[in-house]
């Protein structure tokens, strides 16, 4: 009885030659506490579907029924069924099977070699060599039914291992299929596999490479390719959208530097670097550090040095080239006096913040360059302005100052077109934090959009020449306040 009921407990139960087992299962289909859903295949599972119990269980289907049959092909790379459920064994014969919700493909061929791995059980997974030996495979269907992933996805995986590996780890994999090749009969699709090496190395021609992520890499400036997906997205949400223009009303000089400062202040604010309003003042005034805070003081003169500059506020790059060196000229400005963090140069090592791992460092330069792209065909000023700030963010090209070198792009195209440079407020600090948040984890770009319109309609407001009078606007606004203790307002009459 403690048998049969360790027995009922599975999920999953495989039909048996063995008579005693074999009883066991029909008993149990007899108490209807089982139930046939494919030859030779019983759940103790009533609610689900036959499909969603043969999907979750595909692999322990695979190991007890073709015991030593190899995941190959696509299934080595993916290690999983394909969504339409798709997967593809090399075996001791050749033919499909169909379960409910998953499609078995079997091709007969070399049984498991050295370099092979166990995968569940009996079932083995083809090594990463003999893999990509298979996936370069000729085949006449495509989509999920192409036992072989497509050229440009193959070039993106033999890219990704230079980035996680280096080229040692894709010299290795070379090494490895040259070995092998001879025993699985597979010496064409070795000297294809070689020429894409080569040329991911830069020691074969590029020509031969379908992906542009592959081809980024051949010519020296490999790219992100999951974040340039996203900023597609953002265009995507950007472009062919009219948007308000709120026009620059700090027209004259001490009106533009008035905003100028708050500019500087809350940005620095939202990083860390937390001043008193008085001591701000003091600091940009005199152009003088306090004596205990040099390098937080030089922060805020830095940034109000590039914001305030109503000509340089007026330079947007024409192309990726001028948009790395404004980048470069701008961040060497904002942290001079941070020598530690490589002023004017990009990083070395790779950041995060939180749970958000950025661009590698060896990727910064082609996905800002493969990014400007996309910057470059959008139109309107505020479509700009959001589509660059978001781009150096989720780049985050810098050891330090990326946020604050963020702001500085996103405000110059709008001073450039007269239209309102954007503050953030520390009491809308979690929503702008927030909203960008949801963009990269997300891909939701429409709370971005309008988190943005609302500080720009907002930003707007803020105007004048006496800048206490601008402070007491602020703090009327609630400006000032951590966000768990106000919330903005503003007229929008102002």
């Amino acid at each position: 009885m403690e048998k049969n009921q360790s027995v009922h407990l599975q999920e999953i139960l495989f039909g048996s030659s063995d008579k005693a087992e074999s009883r066991k299962i029909s008993q149990l289909v007899k108490e209807k506490a089982a139930k046939k859903i494919a030859p030779k295949l019983y759940t103790t599972n009533f609610t689900d579907t036959p499909e969603s119990i043969i999907k979750r269980n595909w692999f322990r289907i695979l190991a007890a029924q073709y015991p030593k049959s190899l995941l190959s092909h696509r299934s080595a790379l993916e290690c999983k069924p394909t969504p339409g459920g798709h997967i593809y064994m090399t075996y001791s014969y050749t033919k499909n099977i169909s379960l409910p919700g998953l499609t078995i493909h079997f091709q007969q061929g070399q049984e498991p070699i050295e370099g092979d791995m166990p995968f569940f059980d009996e079932l083995y997974l083809s090594g990463q060599a003999r893999a990509f030996l298979e996936n370069l495979q000729q085949t006449r269907k495509a989509g999920e039914e192409s036992k072989t992933l497509s050229r440009e996805q193959l070039e993106e995986r033999l890219e990704n291992v230079i980035r996680l590996k280096g080229e040692a780890g894709l010299n290795e994999i070379r090494d490895d299929a040259k070995k092998i090749s001879a025993i699985l009969g597979m010496e064409k699709e070795f000297e294809n596999l070689n020429k894409i090496i080569g040329a991911l190395l830069a020691t074969k021609t590029s020509k031969i490479l379908s992906s542009s992520v592959a081809k980024a890499r051949a010519l020296g400036e490999p790219f992100d390719s999951g974040r340039i997906t996203l900023l597609e997205k953002l265009y995507e949400s950007l472009s062919g959208h009219d948007y308000p223009e709120f026009a620059e009303k700090n027209v004259n000089l001490k009106a533009y530097h008035n905003f100028a400062f708050f500019e500087s202040y809350f940005s620095n604010y939202i990083e860390g670097t937390v001043f008193e309003i008085d001591e701000a003042k003091q600091i940009i005034l005199t152009e003088t550090p306090l004596p205990a805070r040099n390098e937080d003081s030089h922060d805020v003169l830095g940034t109000y040095k590039i914001a305030s500059n109503k000509k340089e506020m007026s330079v947007c790059p024409r192309t990726a080239e001028e948009l790395i060196g404004i980048l470069l000229n701008r961040h060497a400005i904002l942290m001079s006096a941070r020598k530690d963090k490589n002023p004017g140069q990009f990083k070395d090592k790779n950041n995060r913040a939180g749970n958000t791992e950025f661009v590698e460092w060896p990727l910064v330069m082609g996905t800002l360059k493969k990014g400007f792209e996309w910057y470059s065909v959008l139109r309107h000023p505020f479509a700009k302005a959001a589509y660059i700030m978001f781009l150096i963010s989720e780049v985050h090209p810098f050891i330090d100052g990326n946020g604050r070198i963020a702001r500085i792009m996103m405000n110059a195209e709008l001073s450039s077109q007269n239209l309102s440079k954007i503050i953030v407020p520390t009491v809308y600090r979690e929503d702008y934090m927030g909203a960008l948040r949801k963009l990269t984890r997300q891909n939701d770009t429409e709370t971005y959009i309008r988190m943005l319109l609302k500080i720009f309609e907002f930003s707007s407001t803020v105007y004048g020449e006496d800048i206490d009078s601008m402070e007491k606007y602020l703090q009327s606004c609630d400006a000032f306040m951590e966000p768990k203790y106000g919330r903005l307002k503003y007229n929008k009459e102002q």
